[in-house]
C-alpha cells in the first residue's frame, strides 16, 4: 500500500548507511538507558524496555530495529552492565539465561512484527493494535521461559498480570510519539 508520505520507518531506510548505523547505535544506548529506569512494581521493577522496543520498531523499521536489538543484547552478552539489575545480578550470558530470558528473545520478534506494519502504515488504529499484538509477541516467549523458573501456576500472576496495562500505555506512547515524529518529518521534506 503506497500512501503519499512515507512512514518514519521508510524515511529511515532511505538514509545512509552511516546515519543508519548511528541510529542503531543510539537505539541500544536508549535500551541501556531504559533498562536503569525503574517504577516500582511487584514482583519485580517494571522498566521503560518494552516501550523503547515498541519505538525502535515503529521509528526503524523492521530490519534497523532488529539489528539495535542485537546490538544490544550483544552489548549484555560481552559482560556491560546494560540490563536492569546488573551488575548487581549478575552480567553477560548467565544474566541472560535468568528469569527475563525470554522476554529478550521476545523483543526480537516484537519488533519484526511492528517494524514489519510501521514500513506499511502511518495510520494511528492499525499501528496501536500491531502494538498490542507485539506485546503479546513479546509475552509468548517471556512466559514460557520464566515458567521454567516459576511453574505455570504463577506465570501470568508473575510475569505478565502486574505488567499488562504499563505495557498499553507504552505501547500508546510509542504510537503517538512515532506519528508525531512521522509529521514533523514529512514536513521537512
Amino acid at each position: 500500500m503506497t500512501h503519499p508520505t512515507p512512514t518514519l520507518a521508510n524515511r529511515v531506510a532511505e538514509s545512509s548507511l552511516l546515519t543508519q548505523l548511528a541510529l542503531v547505535l543510539t537505539g541500544s544506548l536508549l535500551l541501556w538507558a531504559s533498562a536503569k529506569v525503574h517504577v516500582p512494581f511487584w514482583p519485580v521493577p517494571m522498566t521503560l524496555q518494552t516501550g523503547v522496543v515498541l519505538l525502535l520498531a515503529m521509528g526503524l523499521g523492521r530490519k534497523l530495529a532488529i539489528a539495535t536489538i542485537v546490538l544490544y543484547l550483544a552489548q549484555g552478552a560481552m559482560g556491560l552492565p546494560v540490563f536492569s539489575g546488573t551488575p548487581e545480578r549478575g552480567i553477560g550470558i548467565a544474566y541472560m539465561m535468568g528469569p527475563t530470558g525470554g522476554y529478550m528473545l521476545g523483543w526480537l520478534l516484537a519488533a519484526a512484527f511492528l517494524g514489519w506494519v510501521a514500513e506499511r502504515t502511518r495510520h494511528v488504529l492499525p499501528l496501536l493494535g500491531a502494538a498490542v499484538v507485539a506485546i503479546g509477541l513479546n509475552y509468548a516467549p517471556g512466559l514460557a521461559w520464566l515458567s521454567v523458573f516459576t511453574g505455570w501456576q504463577e506465570v501470568i500472576a508473575l510475569g505478565a498480570a502486574p505488567f499488562i496495562l504499563g505495557d498499553l500505555v507504552k505501547a500508546g506512547l510509542a504510537v503517538a510519539i512515532v506519528l508525531g515524529l512521522t509529521r514533523v518529518v514529512s514536513r521537512q521534506a
